[in-house]
């Protein structure tokens, strides 16, 4: 359920191919990069089930659905199988749904229904439940496959309380819906207490690859140590 994710500054051809390898050894749900290695990924993971995903609007959520849909275009071209977008949470923040609705709109149309659709909504800038709850439903009802609670470069990152919000969302939801908790998960207690936290509002069992992700690359060495 692990998606292996490098996302750092200095991210290099030779990180990549690094973390290619570890993604096919131990046979993790996918590895996200930046969109200029989406095509590298490709190669490197020919032949594995391991998907290649990447970002879009990455992590500011501040850019313009035209230059959103252009870069997803493109990432969509070069064979990306996923793209995690950030939702424009600071126009979440100031009411601004229409914009966050635009944005999400423009990504959409240019993303095929059998690749995926990640929505990250930044709970941890949004704060408030109702706020969370709010954002996910606007993902949903703009065509969302998965919501995902954080990029990992702010302060507070994926938490229980955000996932349960985000489930409930889910669960009301005319269509299925995957959940991808992300940042800072970094020990097994982390990721139980995340799956916990939707399975007591989805059902136990609920949770597999196909609906449930954790973006945390370090949570692996966590696992492969337990």
């Amino acid at each position: 359920m692990i998606d292996l994710t490098d996302l750092s500054e200095t991210s290099s051809p030779a990180d990549v191919e690094r973390l290619c390898a570890r993604a096919t050894d131990h046979q993790v749900a996918a590895v996200c990069v930046w969109p200029e290695h989406v095509r590298r990924v490709g190669r490197l993971l020919a032949g594995s089930e391991v998907r290649v995903a990447t970002v879009v609007n990455f992590p500011s959520g501040d850019g313009r659905a035209f230059d959103c849909s252009v870069i997803t275009d493109r990432v969509i071209a070069d064979g990306a199988d996923e793209v995690d977008l950030v939702l424009p949470y600071r126009a979440m923040l100031t009411g601004d749904h229409e914009r966050a609705g635009a944005v999400l709109d423009a990504v959409r149309a240019v993303v095929p229904h059998e690749r995926h659709l990640k929505v990250i909504l930044e709970t941890g800038e949004l704060g408030s439940a109702e706020l969370i709850g709010r954002a996910a439903r606007l993902a949903i009802d703009h065509g969302a496959d998965f919501v995902k609670t954080s990029t990992g470069k702010t302060k507070v990152s994926a938490t229980p309380e955000a996932v349960t919000v985000m489930a409930r969302e889910v669960a009301s939801a005319s269509r299925p819906i995957g959940i991808k908790p992300s940042g800072g998960i970094r020990t097994l207690d982390a990721a139980a207490a995340l799956l916990h936290a939707v399975e007591v509002v989805l059902g136990a069992g609920w949770a597999t690859p196909a609906n449930f992700r954790l973006g945390a690359s370090s949570l692996l060495d966590a696992l492969l140590a337990e």
